[in-house]
């Protein structure tokens, strides 16, 4: 799984879509108002950002060691980042799944989707 792929997967979850609040080289994935999920690369690698609890965000840093590390610019205990090219692509998937059912709670419920 490559990071355009990623992105598709978030693209199909209820209510998604896609922005470039910082620009067309930045794309992300929102629900609501919120982000979910933002791909790219880095160091040439396809790399996502995603949110998730403390504690399963320090199990996925020591679980996908060295590839998964701190978001920049971001809460580092709810948010890490992560190199794509060597995980399970289920293990992504269930990642973004994640990401986006947090950020779906965390809406006001008349912007959850339907």
């Amino acid at each position: 799984m490559d990071s355009d792929d990623a992105m598709r997967y978030a693209l199909g979850k209820p209510g998604a879509w896609a922005d470039s609040p910082w620009g067309e080289d930045h794309h992300v994935a929102k629900v609501g108002q919120k982000i979910f999920l933002f791909p790219g690369s880095r160091d040439g690698r396809p790399a996502i950002t995603v949110k998730n609890t403390a504690e399963a965000i320090e199990e996925l840093k020591q679980r996908f060691s060295p590839d998964a590390g701190p978001a920049p610019y971001l809460n580092k205990r709810l948010w890490a980042q992560l190199y794509i090219d060597r995980v399970p692509e289920e293990d992504v998937r269930e990642l973004i799944d994640d990401s986006y059912r947090l950020v779906v709670a965390k809406l006001p419920k008349s912007q959850r989707p339907g």
